[in-house]
């Protein structure tokens, strides 16, 4: 089978986006290709009033966080204690949660909208149903199946085309860490999200500068930095954010100050670095309640102080309370 060039390009601009010239009054441009980790909570961090919603959904997750909260405290406890095997299982299963665990579970968490997106395309993909996605699957679903040497022949652009499909290949040739030609779930989520894993960082900064670097000299000059954000209309001025993103790239884009950037500059801009909030709050957690001081929870620690950990009718209502206290 073989999709019609409309099909295949309303494929490609829903997966990747579109970029149009940005409106003036549209307030601050070019952050789409900047990467900032979400907050683990809009909730206030206000322990000291006895309200842990921030630490609820910092642990479990927002949607997660809501279901504990319709749950009696017996059920909820019961869940969380579930919860404790599963991060010690999923570490070294000593029958301790160590910092580790406990980080690792908060940064599993907070990516689960993401897995749930892989989880929801993966039949897309995985066209076998095999439970994995090799490469020739996910061209094939992407691009379109072509016989070799026919590779997007009825494609008014076929030399674009055959320039995606060569980059997504090397993106895919990374993300597939054991390098066996097929994506475990793990592996297509890095594909398709590389901006969340460590390993993909280099990819993510070769492709920004391909699309920036127009002149292929290896560096974003700042022209090509402006091009990325703004076309001029002919005979109109400058519009006043564009100096400001000029300002930018001088003061702080370019850091080494030789009027351009390199790949270090420029994952610098795109994959800021940025506090660890998973080990900020495992810390947190650990703190509050290893009553023993030994570094390490036992489970019996968590159920002890389990209110902070997640919700429950109980907590949720008390929660309110104390809001209602404080809004009088």
């Amino acid at each position: 089978m073989m999709w019609p060039p409309s099909l295949l390009l309303l494929l490609l601009l829903l997966r990747r986006g579109t970029q149009a010239k940005p409106s003036p009054d549209a307030g601050p441009h070019g952050q789409g290709r900047v990467h900032h980790a979400a907050p683990l909570s809009e909730a206030p961090h206000d322990d000291a009033h006895g309200n842990f919603q921030y630490d609820h959904e910092a642990f479990l997750g927002r949607e997660v966080a809501k279901e504990f909260d319709q749950l009696t405290p017996e059920e909820s406890q019961a869940r969380l204690g579930r919860i404790v095997d599963r991060m010690d299982r999923a570490g070294d299963g000593d029958g301790w949660v160590s910092l580790a665990e406990l980080r690792s579970w908060i940064a599993h968490t907070q990516q689960r909208h993401i897995r749930d997106s892989v989880s929801a395309a993966w039949n897309t993909y995985d066209t076998d149903r095999d439970g994995r996605v090799g490469w020739e699957e996910l061209r094939n679903a992407t691009y379109g199946h072509y016989e070799p040497g026919e590779e997007f022949h009825d494609v008014e652009d076929a030399e674009t085309y055959k320039k995606m499909l060569a980059r997504d290949e090397r993106r895919f040739r990374v993300a597939d860490q054991d390098g066996d030609s097929v994506a475990t779930r793990e592996e297509l989520t890095a594909f398709l999200h590389p901006e969340e894993f460590p390993h993909m960082r280099d990819i993510v900064i070769a492709e920004t500068l391909e699309d920036l670097d127009r002149n292929k000299d290896g560096y974003v000059q700042v022209e090509e930095y402006i091009a990325d954000l703004y076309t001029a209309e002919p005979g109109e001025e400058e519009p006043a954010w564009v100096q400001t993103e000029r300002e930018q790239f001088r003061d702080f884009r370019d850091l080494n100050k030789d009027g351009k950037l390199d790949g270090s500059e420029v994952g610098h801009w795109v994959l800021p670095p940025a506090q660890d909030q998973p080990l900020v709050e495992a810390n947190h957690l650990l703190h509050e309640s290893d009553t023993d001081k030994d570094g390490r929870l036992s489970k019996a620690e968590i159920l002890g102080n389990w209110n902070m950990f997640v919700g429950s009718q109980a907590t949720n209502y008390g929660e309110d309370l104390t809001r209602h206290h404080d809004e009088l």
